[in-house]
């Protein structure tokens, strides 16, 4: 299989003074690889020190051409071999993409995120940290990582735990997919553009006579829509629930209640890993009082044990990604299977730090 270059797979280039980032891997919805990472870091280091490059723009293209689809996340097909096979890269992967998180949220300049089309798991992690975040009807957001035995990573904890009330929680347990606006109404985007006029405002980035970094953004703003509607979630009843003080609670509140919604909520939980339903509880609501960097280092470790806790097939995650995008089966053999079942134990460890401050691959951040 021939497998294309690093740099087609991320394009950067600077038009007009502008540095434009295009995700070019609309097979696997653009999904971020290693090298993929990489690339984007070395453009955004590169631009920072850049006196001519005023801001930065970011899309993703599909199989038709520009727009349709920014991110789907990082290739967990790759998780999954490199955790069977003891790839090293799969470290890497995880503390350079958290570290280009990290990097995307304190960047000095303006960094637009056009997010049409699907943006979940890490396609959130290089979109959450814009300074204009854009969405379209056709957005698709999510981070749906329980599905697979994992949790909303990438600074997951971070964002998701500032949206409105529980909400956050209940985004995180669930993985329910947000559209457009809805996404505005969580406070995960900041204005909407119908995706047919993307394609104009991205090339008169290159056309425009900007003076500097805020007028690139404040040309983009202007053509957004930022009225915010009431979220289509049942607010109340998700603050209740979902701000109760456990899984346990969670569930049996759910599965007593003969709402439609309870029900639903309650059968999707029971198909999500009961192991990180726990684990990703208590990652939300420590992110709550935890600074950006300090959440990312939490992530790292708790990805780490994701991978080493239990290590090869026997991983959570691995697993999950097994039945969902290896195998296809979708009936992961969760360990432990119920929710009932979980022990505290078995939660605290994911938050056991691997290695000591001072050497923690993310000490760096600030």
């Amino acid at each position: 299989m021939n497998v294309p270059a690093p740099e087609t797979l991320v394009i950067a280039e600077v038009l007009g003074r502008v540095g434009c980032i295009t995700l070019n891997r609309p097979k696997a919805l653009n999904a971020l690889s290693l090298d993929m990472i990489r690339s984007i870091t070395r453009a955004l280091e590169r631009w920072r020190d850049d006196d001519e490059v005023l801001a930065v723009a970011i899309r993703g293209v599909n199989k038709e051409g520009p727009f349709g689809s920014f991110c789907a996340g990082g290739d967990i097909r790759y998780f999954h071999q490199a955790a069977l096979s003891g790839d090293a890269s799969l470290e890497a992967f995880f503390t350079e993409e958290y570290a280009l998180n990290h990097l995307i949220h304190t960047y000095r300049k303006p960094y637009i995120a056009f997010m049409d089309g699907i943006v979940m798991g890490g396609g959130m992690g290089i979109s959450q940290g814009a300074s204009l975040r854009i969405v379209t009807e056709r957005s698709k957001l999510a981070m749906p990582e329980t599905h697979i035995g994992l949790f909303p990573d990438v600074g997951g904890g971070y964002f998701l735990s500032r949206c409105p009330g529980r909400l956050g929680e209940y985004l995180a347990l669930t993985g329910q997919v947000l559209g457009g606006r809805d996404a505005m109404a969580a406070g995960l985007a900041d204005g909407f553009i119908d995706s047919g006029r993307l394609v104009g405002l991205w090339n008169s980035l290159a056309q425009t006579p900007f003076e500097n970094g805020a007028a690139v953004e404040r040309w983009c703003a202007s053509h957004l829509s930022i009225t915010v509607a009431a979220g289509s979630w049942p607010a109340k009843e998700i603050d209740r629930v979902f701000g109760l003080p456990d899984v346990h609670a969670i569930i049996s509140t759910l599965e007593s209640d003969d709402s439609e919604w309870a029900k639903a909520t309650a059968a999707t939980l029971r198909h999500r890993s009961p192991l990180m339903l726990h684990v990703v509880l208590e990652q939300v609501r420590r992110a709550r009082g935890l600074g950006l960097a300090d959440n990312l280092r939490m992530e790292r470790g708790m990805v780490y044990r994701c991978f080493h806790l239990r290590p090869g097939a026997a991983s959570e995650t691995v697993e999950g990604i097994r039945a969902l995008a290896v195998d296809k089966d979708h009936q992961p053999r969760w360990n432990p299977e119920r929710i009932e079942e979980v022990g505290r134990g078995q939660v605290a460890a994911f938050f056991e730090s691997p290695w000591a401050a001072e050497v923690h691959p993310l000490a760096h951040l600030r």
